[in-house]
């Protein structure tokens, strides 16, 4: 993965997004928002827009579509899922200041990859 700070402008405004990733394997952009408060329905309309854009004026036709994801101090699920349609490709979590112990995290990751699997064979 290769990674830059990225700023973008239109209608006379900046636009910064935190992190940006390229994921070769994927052939997509992932770009990482990091919030150090409770996430708020406008950072997930933030994380939208910079999705949009990344698709419209920076991806290539054979790449595929953007991935955004917000990391946060705390998150509320009903705002996540009120705020964007099903089919998104925005993830928002909370992050911690010490990983958690070796099976937690195997746990989850097995979860986060089925959960992957699994949206990859609905497109």
């Amino acid at each position: 993965m290769k990674h830059a700070r990225s700023v973008f402008s239109f209608d006379e405004k900046n636009f910064y997004v935190d992190l940006v990733f390229y994921n070769r394997l994927l052939q997509c952009y992932v770009l990482i928002d990091l919030k150090t408060e409770e996430l708020r329905h406008q950072d997930l309309g933030q994380m939208q827009m910079y999705v949009n854009y990344f698709d419209k004026y920076v991806k290539q036709d054979f790449e595929k579509p953007t991935i955004g994801i917000l990391l946060c101090k705390e998150k509320t699920d009903s705002i996540v899922q009120l705020t964007l349609p099903p089919d998104a490709n925005i993830y928002a979590s909370e992050y911690s200041l010490y990983l958690p112990d070796k099976t937690l995290l195997q746990k989850k990751l097995d979860e986060w990859t089925q959960e992957y699997e699994y949206n990859q064979s609905k497109l």
